[in-house]
């Protein structure tokens, strides 16, 4: 039976054999967990997401009108980040420097591509050195619980509950509230969809 590797559009055999080596040398499990706090943990016991529902971000109208972030970009494998930490400590790195860090920690993804995504940290404001972007508009958002596979599942749940509210999805954003650590700890794995319409 071919496994998912075969079907990607690639030209040569050898091509193949490159991603099929990133694919099993790739990162499994993410810990970025770090990154979202101030301080370092002394103890993996410990947790650094909120725990519980994110009953804030659920079934909630939200409007920004030039929202600054710092954009980055991450390298992906059919989906399966392989830099996201790296990209979102050199982001958060830039935004502490310049005193830009908000209460609370927002990072988006625009999963527009098997083989990357752009990533949005939030800033207070403009932050030297780093490639800025401005969200404005009006967002949808609904909170999901479960593993990533079950993400084509919730993006088609999300456009119908934002077709409910007689708007149309012009651009998907993921909010992940819980790294995988905390969600390990948990058992809870809480990811926001947020759809701009």
């Amino acid at each position: 039976m071919p496994g998912p590797l075969s079907r990607v559009p690639l030209r040569h055999e050898w091509e193949r054999a490159r991603v099929r080596e990133t694919w099993n040398r790739s990162i499994t499990r993410i810990d970025y967990c770090s990154l979202m706090e101030k301080t370092t943990m002394a103890d993996e016991a410990q947790a650094c997401c909120p725990e519980g529902y994110p009953e804030a971000w659920d079934q909630r109208e939200i409007c920004w009108a030039d929202k600054p972030f710092v954009k980055g970009r991450v390298r992906s494998l059919l989906h399966i980040p392989l830099n996201f930490a790296g990209v979102l400590a050199r982001n958060v790195g830039l935004i502490e420097a310049a005193g830009a860090r908000p209460e609370e920690m927002l990072v988006l993804c625009d999963e527009n591509s098997l083989w990357g995504a752009d990533m949005y940290v939030a800033a207070t404001k403009d932050v030297p050195g780093a490639a800025m972007a401005r969200l404005s508009g009006t967002f949808l958002s609904k909170v999901f619980e479960g593993p990533y596979r079950q993400i084509p599942v919730w993006i088609d749940e999300m456009k119908r509950y934002v077709a409910s509210q007689g708007r149309e999805v012009r651009q998907l954003y993921f909010l992940y509230k819980t790294c995988p650590r905390c969600a390990k700890k948990y058992g809870k794995n809480y990811v926001v969809l947020l759809a701009r319409v």
